[in-house]
């Protein structure tokens, strides 16, 4: 467990030396959403990767915090001044801020599938509308359903047809209640990609909800030197649905950045 403002995080070093790899999760999965990549990255690599607060084994908010402060603090604490960040959807806009923050500590940028702050319209859509009313019921199975819909198509949007990502997706639900009040997001970082000096490449899912592929597409656009790859069998659970395509763009970063 890792010290953080007026909380802990549970967080995994597999040791070694060189540049490390830091991984972030995003909001439809805990760490456990980088169990199908790991083998092909900790050959010879420090690789860290840890829990937001309530998601996985990390315990509930108890007070106001902000993502990028956990980071620095997970970084901190393994005594890593630079590090390559690889961020998937809410960790991708975890990884943006921080690579605005404190870009001497950011030798690269892996994102997939990300979100980032300042950007309008990633909260619309079907999922967002029916959210609400199904909480209020305490119809969890009903939310799970709703959410492969909207983020899990590759995998045929049912937990029958998809029961890793359904398992993923259930494990969440009580994280989002939970941050509710405390995750806060920090200054807008849409306009900001432009100030991003890490060699970067952003892979986006074909199959994800159109509102998330036309903002990956945009945020390619600004980040300088972005290379942008298009996942085709990918919604928004790249590593499930492409782990190895994901593993060597990974890698390829990760010698670019080294």
């Amino acid at each position: 467990m890792v010290r953080v403002s007026h909380g802990e995080v549970w967080a995994d070093d597999t040791g070694g030396d060189g540049l490390p790899l830091v991984l972030l999760h995003p909001g439809v999965g805990d760490s456990a959403v980088w169990d199908p990549v790991l083998p092909g990255l900790t050959a010879g690599r420090r690789v860290i990767r840890y829990d937001v607060r309530g998601y996985g084994r990390s315990p509930a908010p108890t007070a106001e915090y902000l993502p990028v402060r956990d980071l620095a603090g997970v970084l901190d604490h393994f005594e890593i001044e630079r590090a390559v960040l690889v961020g998937s959807s809410m960790g991708g806009a975890t990884s943006v801020d921080f690579a605005l923050e404190a870009p001497e500590r950011v030798a690269g940028l892996a994102l997939f599938v990300p979100g980032v702050s300042g950007y309008e319209g990633l909260d619309k859509g079907e999922f967002f509308e029916r959210l609400e009313p199904l909480a209020t019921a305490g119809d969890m199975e009903g939310i799970v359903r709703l959410g492969l819909r909207a983020w899990a198509r590759a995998g045929g949007g049912t937990p029958e047809s998809d029961p890793v990502a359904a398992a993923l997706c259930r494990a969440v639900l009580p994280a989002w209640f939970s941050n509710i009040g405390h995750q806060l997001t920090g200054p807008p970082a849409f306009d900001r990609l432009g100030e991003i000096s890490a060699p970067a490449v952003l892979a986006l899912g074909e199959l994800d909800r159109p509102e998330v592929v036309r903002c990956n597409e945009e945020m390619a656009e600004r980040i300088p030197g972005c290379r942008l790859v298009r996942l085709t069998a990918s919604d928004h659970y790249p590593t499930l649905r492409e782990p190895e395509h994901v593993a060597r763009l990974i890698e390829e970063l990760y010698a670019e950045a080294a």
